[in-house]
């Protein structure tokens, strides 16, 4: 079973499990990893379209629309940066550096994705990660990450770059396996920042899940 975390007539917020794609992959019936949109389909025994995707690694809050109309509006909402998400993330230290607790910090790049990974590229997109240092425990780092803009891989790219890759995201260097399977990056706040729409399509104006720790 997908967790629901709200369900209206016009939307479904679920918290992803790591592992499940958010859509079908372009292998279609090749690809035998569980699909989080199919899987969700199937138990509420009715269509439903993506608003928005997560990595298969990456676990969390995950909205989906329950028609067309309800599909519409909430593209536009992250289209136009209407919704705020949030993540929560454990990374591995980086001993050369050392932060205090609630230090702020905002990271740019130009980010443009290859076939696998994304990678730092004159030609790629402007990318901007607001990162807020919660904590250091004994798994390791403990972030708040904000992705002002909605680059593929970015907040995987910027904790690499910043020599402190996400527990198990081998991809970008780590040399770790998250307990939970998949990587220590989780969606754990949803902000829909435009309250007249929230009123009219019947969502709080915040969802929240307990952040990794």
């Amino acid at each position: 079973m997908i967790p629901v975390i709200l369900e209206n007539e016009h939307f479904v917020i679920v918290d992803k499990p790591a592992g499940y794609l958010s859509v079908p992959s372009r292998m279609q019936d090749k690809d035998d990893r569980l699909v989080v949109g199919l899987e969700l389909q199937k138990q509420l025994k009715q269509q439903i379209f993506p608003v928005h995707r997560l990595d298969v690694e990456v676990s969390g809050i995950l909205l989906f629309a329950k028609n067309s109309d309800a599909h519409r509006a909430a593209n536009s909402w992250f289209e136009n940066k209407k919704v705020q998400k949030v993540y929560s993330c454990i990374s591995e230290s980086n001993e050369a550096e050392s932060f205090e607790k609630g230090q702020s910090l905002e990271w740019k790049c130009m980010l443009l994705r290859g076939k696998k990974r994304a990678y730092e590229s004159p030609h790629g997109k402007s990318s901007l990660t607001k990162a807020h240092f919660q904590e250091k425990s004994e798994l390791g780092l403990v972030w708040r990450l904000e992705p002002v803009t909605g680059r593929s891989h970015q907040l995987r790219y910027e904790m690499y770059r910043h020599k402190m890759p996400i527990l198990g995201d081998q991809l970008y260097g780590a040399a770790s396996v998250w307990k939970g399977g998949g990587i220590a990056l989780k969606a754990f706040e949803l902000h829909f920042l435009d309250d007249r729409a929230v009123t009219k399509w019947s969502l709080p104006k915040s969802v929240f899940l307990p952040a990794l720790r």
